[in-house]
């Protein structure tokens, strides 16, 4: 699958600042040989298998050169890092992804395997009790035309709710960052947040919000994907040996949390407190890690539908996928370990 003509990106303010910041979709990036790989997640039970990878030093066990991160709120400024040549590649959500790929024509980024299923809801006042109940309520998202701002649209547009841009409609979507949601949620500022995890299971227990909606009931098979590993294409043609060593520190990130989930939720929570300086608490730990499944498959049908609900919802003009994975080296890395292969469709 490979580039194609794209009828062009985002409507999102958000998103308008990262076509200002790329200089029109080109990345500035240099394509020499790297003496270094830098890295982006974000602090959350989503991306545990960076949180994992990088407190258990397995991203410079396996890369050899020294590793330097970065963390984010949100995909869209996760994207612009890429984009503007400050990371090498991010786990991120699939809208950013598919929004970086829209605007750079299919040149900036490749998406080389998944990370992680599920984890996030629709959490809200306890007075809520249907759809309906959200007319004229203030909801939060991440940060518009991230992955989960798309998700709440598209599902108050399945429900024949209205939003827009600005905050208005049917329903007053507010964008903001995970960790003030947290407080406007608890002082009454909002009425709920469509939100991953910890945040969400941080509303439900914190708060005594409630659970209104589960995004993997609204799924083929209660899977879609949340978060993946992408790469900058200049850097990753540049260098596929580093691109390979990655994702062999991935892989065995994946298995360790498939082989003890109760280990890795520790982990993964003790590169959170080193991030945040504030780890989760036990109860909030166990429900977030449980809610989420760690995949190395993109699930890639989910992708698809996600590029089809932002153009609904208005965020991204009709996009041509096709090109947007290279799963090859990530194949290669699970046929050495006698793991079955994964598929781009």
């Amino acid at each position: 699958m490979n580039a194609r003509r794209v009828l062009a990106a985002l409507a999102a303010s958000a998103l308008v600042s990262l076509v200002a910041a790329c200089g029109g979709g080109s990345t500035s990036g240099t394509s020499a040989k790297a003496k270094e790989v830098r890295l982006g997640f974000f602090p959350n039970i989503t991306h545990a298998t960076a949180l994992i990878g990088t407190e258990k030093g397995l991203y410079a066990k396996h890369l050899g050169v020294p590793v330097r991160t970065s963390t984010f709120n949100a995909g869209p400024a996760a994207v612009e890092a890429v984009f503007s040549g400050a990371i090498d590649a991010t786990y991120v959500g699939p809208n950013p992804a598919i929004n970086a790929w829209a605007k750079s024509q299919g040149k900036a980024i490749k998406i080389i395997a998944g990370a992680a299923s599920g984890g996030v809801y629709l959490v809200v006042k306890p007075g809520i009790n249907s759809v309906e109940d959200l007319k004229g309520k203030k909801i939060a998202t991440p940060q518009l035309g991230n992955t989960q701002d798309v998700a709440l649209r598209y599902w108050l547009q399945s429900k024949g709710l209205k939003t827009d841009t600005q905050g208005g409609g049917d329903v007053h979507i507010v964008p903001q960052e995970n960790a003030q949601t947290l407080q406007t949620f608890a002082t009454g500022q909002i009425d709920g947040a469509w939100v991953p995890e910890p945040f969400a299971s941080r509303l439900v227990l914190e708060s005594k919000g409630k659970i209104l909606q589960d995004e993997r009931e609204l799924w083929p098979n209660k899977q879609f994907v949340i978060t993946q590993l992408i790469v900058r294409q200049d850097w990753a043609n540049a260098n596929p040996d580093l691109v390979k060593k990655l994702l062999e520190a991935h892989v065995e990130a994946t298995k360790f949390i498939n082989d003890d989930p109760a280990g890795a939720a520790q982990v993964a929570n003790q590169a959170i407190e080193k991030l945040t300086q504030k780890p989760l608490k036990p109860e909030v730990l166990a429900s977030a890690f449980k809610n989420i499944t760690f995949t190395n498959d993109p699930i890639a049908s989910s992708l698809t539908a996600s590029a089809d609900h932002a153009v609904k919802v208005g965020l991204l003009k009709p996009v041509d996928l096709n090109g947007i994975y290279d799963l090859k080296p990530l194949n290669e890395v699970l046929a050495a370990q006698g793991q079955q292969s994964i598929s781009d469709r």
